[in-house]
Order: structure tokens, then C-alpha cells, then sequence
């Protein structure tokens, strides 16, 4: 680390020293890694720093594109924008880490943030307990209730890192010709769902932190947020941490737990948005937004273990009611 990022580090923390920790993990595609730093002199013990390295870097699946590059560098002016104007607006409900300094200079980023482990969310998971799924839920519900309407200023105009414009390159390789046909009217549902928030973009099990109980939880990773129906962040997190049987199994009960939080959550801001018009809306886009990310996959890494006959079933049932709203 170079003494000019040193040196924000110390100022944002008032710490006389500082010393890394550990590295937490590298970045995608070599852009850079994420360090827990301990400070001497301050009041918290320690911060994580993101150090973003903006060379273009290989890609682990070979796509090594400018498209692919531009789209990275991109993600990470997003998640600085999104620290710098429009992150305090999450509270306890939907935790994030705050954000004590950011930086940019001869191409390479500088965030310094809480370090969640020390705020008590240090456990992370590979699977979940139903308690656990519902924390995550709950988070979700908040934080699109928290955004409901909000302009995406700064951030990608429509989130998640699979978004259609953004995948190109995946899109044409894809062997399968009716979700390829259908992949633009997919998009299209989604844009024009009139209940429009800010989604995560990335909000897979591995991107969020426990408390010890489980009971509560706190995000990280903000490089795909944008606008979008909240649909997308739900169906890409269920399909991170359930197999395709207990997708299938408890698509109810979850889209019946996420929609009662959100409405606690709605009715708690006072907001005047139509809630049940705004439920049955997005419970008939929770299909699409699967088969969106569904989509993406089978360009992508068509062997991945995300693919599987519930996906199938989920995108033929989205391409036979567009079918039928064409006709």
C-alpha cells in the first residue's frame, strides 16, 4: 500500500500506526484484495480497506474482454458513489459497513470501512438454517423499502452484474435459442414494473455477515447496485444458498416471508406506495427475474451447478407466458 493511502487510513481512524491483519480474500480477476488493517493509537482496533488495482487482469473463465474490463472498472466507481452519497441511508434493519474514507488516485481505489466482524457480525455461512434464510429476507425487504422510487444517480441504471446490456459476450454464445429470443422481453418486464427500488446486485449467501445467533446480518460488496425491480436480488439469493428441490419446495412460504417484511417495513417509513399493488406485481415477476439470472448462467458457465431442471422449469413457464401476451 502506498504512503499517500497510508495516510487516509490514519487520518479517517485518528490512529497513530496501522499494520495488516490478514488478507481477507482478492478481488475478481486480480483487481485488487480486501485487508483487514489493525490500528495503534485508535479507538477501534481495526478497518477493512478494499484496494482496488485498476489494470485490466485475466479473467478465471477466459473473458478476457474490454467489454468485461470497462464493466469492472465501472462496478467500482458505482460501489465508491454508492459509499460516498447514498449509503447512510440504510439503518440497523439493513446493515451495511460504514464508510470512513474513500479515495482515488493513478488508477487505483481506496475504501476504508467498518470492520463488521468487530461490530458483531463475524460468522459467515455456506448453507443456512431457515432462521438464517429469513435474516437475509429481512435485510432485502429493508433495504428495497428503504430505496423504493429513489433515482439509481451514480450507480448502474439497472443493477446486478448479469444485466442483459452488460452481458453481450454471454448472450451470444448461449446454445439455448428460445431463452435467447425471449432474454430482451425478459428484461423488459422487469424494467417496466412501475414499483422500481435499488437492488443489491450481488446478493449471494457469501456476501453477508451473521451475528454469532444468526438472527441479524450486515451486506458488503455494492459494485452492482442499481435500479430494479427487488425480485432480482430475492431470486439470485435463493438460488445462492437452497438446492433446486427446496427452491421449488418453499418458493411460497419464502415470497410470503419477504413480502410481510416488507410491508412492516413500507408501513414503518410511512410510505404511501399501493403495497398490495406493489406485492402482486413483483410476486408475478419473482419467475421472470429467475429465469433473467437463468439466462445469464447458461452463457456464462453452462455446467454450473445453478443450472438445474427447477431453473428449466421456472424460464419455459416465463417463455410460454410471454408467448402468450405476444400472440
Amino acid at each position: 500500500m502506498n504512503k499517500h493511502f497510508k495516510n487516509i487510513i490514519l487520518k479517517a481512524t485518528n490512529a497513530t500506526d496501522l499494520f495488516e491483519i490478514e488478507v481477507i480474500q482478492n478481488l475478481w480477476s486480480g483487481y485488487g484484495e480486501i485487508v483487514r488493517v489493525g490500528l495503534i493509537g485508535a479507538k477501534t482496533e481495526s478497518v477493512v480497506v478494499k484496494h482496488v488495482q485498476l489494470e485490466q487482469r485475466n479473467h478465471p473463465r477466459g473473458w478476457n474482454t474490454d467489454i468485461s474490463h470497462q464493466r469492472k472498472l465501472k462496478s467500482y466507481q458505482v460501489e465508491t458513489e454508492w459509499y460516498k452519497n447514498l449509503s447512510s441511508h440504510c439503518d440497523s434493519n439493513c446493515k451495511i459497513p460504514d464508510c470512513l474514507a474513500l479515495d482515488t488516485i493513478e488508477g487505483e481505489v481506496l475504501m476504508v470501512l467498518e470492520d463488521l466482524d468487530a461490530s458483531g457480525f463475524s460468522e459467515r455461512r455456506n448453507s443456512v438454517t431457515w432462521n438464517e434464510l429469513e435474516a437475509c429476507l429481512k435485510w432485502l425487504a429493508n433495504f428495497h423499502a428503504t430505496y423504493l422510487g429513489k433515482q439509481p444517480k451514480g450507480l448502474w441504471k439497472t443493477g446486478t452484474y448479469w444485466h442483459l446490456d452488460t452481458r453481450p459476450d454471454e448472450l451470444q454464445v448461449l446454445n439455448d435459442k428460445q431463452l435467447k429470443a425471449a432474454a430482451s422481453d425478459i428484461d423488459r418486464k422487469l424494467a417496466n414494473s412501475p414499483f422500481q427500488t435499488l437492488v443489491h446486485g450481488d446478493a449471494k449467501l457469501a456476501n453477508f455477515c451473521f451475528s454469532q445467533d444468526g438472527k441479524n446480518v450486515a451486506a458488503v460488496d455494492f459494485q452492482y447496485v442499481g435500479g430494479g425491480c427487488g425480485m432480482k436480488d430475492v431470486a439470485y439469493f435463493v438460488g445462492s444458498c437452497l438446492g433446486e428441490n427446496d427452491c421449488e419446495r418453499h418458493e411460497t412460504k419464502i415470497l410470503n416471508f419477504y413480502f410481510r417484511e416488507l410491508k412492516k417495513a413500507l408501513i414503518a417509513k410511512h410510505s404511501l406506495v399501493d403495497i398490495d399493488a406493489l406485492e402482486q406485481d413483483w410476486r408475478n415477476l419473482y419467475p421472470f427475474a429467475w429465469a433473467d439470472f437463468h439466462r445469464f448462467m447458461k452463457g456464462w458457465h453452462p455446467g454450473h451447478w445453478k443450472i438445474n431442471t427447477y431453473s428449466e422449469k421456472t424460464s419455459r413457464e416465463v417463455i410460454g407466458k410471454l408467448q402468450l401476451e405476444n400472440k
